[in-house]
């Protein structure tokens, strides 16, 4: 049997079995036994649920299905599915990690995996603008339904709503977002939109980091759907903070990307905006899942040190 000695290299850092076969099994129930994803859905124990002044640790994973599989310089760092469940369920299993968000693929793996007791869930709703594609502005929701995560127990679904003012395609995307937010409310689970004002340079879409633009960019989403009750916002980490959680008074958790500085300084930034009224804690994946170090378990547990999970004390009158 050949094993690939960059993937042996990778499973033994991680500290895993790399036996190719080590996931096997989920084929073979996918082949025999499909309902056994709905059965596991069913029997999973419940997050207890949010509460405020206790920040949530959500954990990204549904970066391949729009195609994106880079990290860094690697461009196809998040392709080997074996070595994705490693990590993720090194990841999942601090127990300071609160919650996934996955698209279907993945969250029925981890489901068969036992991977998600007593987790929030958030099911990846637009996956349709797909990196690189010619219409990618068109971000046509592919991926969960409201109903199919009614029907898993899921806490809520999250899309990605790129406005670029240039293209046609984005209006169609508002309108889409709107339907998925209204949706999800009349469910009672929760809207995670994830906004940016975006423009396509050289042929790449591009998200405009500036504070002006993200704030831009909250006004218009947060005003999506008829009811905005249970709607989040999962929002950058940029310059100006501050101004940029002044903007709303949604729930917001912060996001990772495919960071530039040094894991230090990243967690810094985290760390600071942590401290902001509103934020309701970190939704992350690559930064945490593809360390620099290739620590996935150190890099999780720092990141889980900065969060705040003391419930504020009630003062009696």
């Amino acid at each position: 049997m050949i094993i690939n000695a960059s993937t042996h290299a990778a499973s033994a850092r991680l500290g895993v079995d790399d036996d190719p076969r080590r996931y096997a099994h989920l084929s073979t129930i996918r082949l025999e036994d499909p309902e056994a994803i709905a059965r596991a859905a069913q029997a999973r124990r419940r997050h207890p649920g949010v509460k405020a002044g206790t920040q949530n640790f959500i954990v990204a994973a549904d970066h391949p299905a729009r195609g994106a599989l880079a990290v860094g310089a690697d461009p196809v760092a998040m392709a080997d599915r074996r070595q994705l469940l490693d990590r993720l369920q090194i990841a999942l299993a601090n127990p300071g990690v609160d919650g996934i968000l996955a698209s279907p693929d993945i969250m029925d793996d981890l489901l068969l995996l036992g991977a998600l007791e007593g987790k929030l869930v958030f099911g990846s709703m637009n996956r349709g603008g797909l990196t690189g594609l010619i219409n990618e502005f068109d971000d046509r929701f592919t991926g969960h339904t409201a109903a199919a995560l009614e029907a898993l127990g899921a806490d809520g679904g999250k899309m990605l709503t790129r406005i670029c003012l240039d293209d046609p395609d984005t209006v169609a995307t508002l309108e889409a977002t709107a339907k998925a937010i209204d949706s999800l409310a009349e469910r009672k689970l929760i809207a995670m939109v994830e906004p940016f004002l975006s423009v396509r340079k050289n042929g790449k879409v591009r998200n405009d980091l500036s504070t002006d633009a993200v704030i831009k960019s909250i006004a218009i989403a947060e005003g999506l759907g008829s009811t905005s009750a249970y709607t989040w916002m999962k929002l950058p980490v940029v310059a100006g903070m501050e101004r940029v959680m002044a903007a709303t008074t949604m729930p917001t958790v912060l996001l990772g990307g495919d960071p530039d500085g040094t894991q230090d300084e990243v967690f810094a930034s985290w760390e600071a905006a942590l401290a902001l009224p509103g934020v309701q804690g970190l939704t992350v994946g690559r930064t945490l899942l593809y360390p620099q170090d290739g620590d996935v378990a150190g890099a999780v547990a720092a990141a889980a040190s900065l969060l705040n999970k003391k419930s504020p004390v009630k003062v009696s009158e």
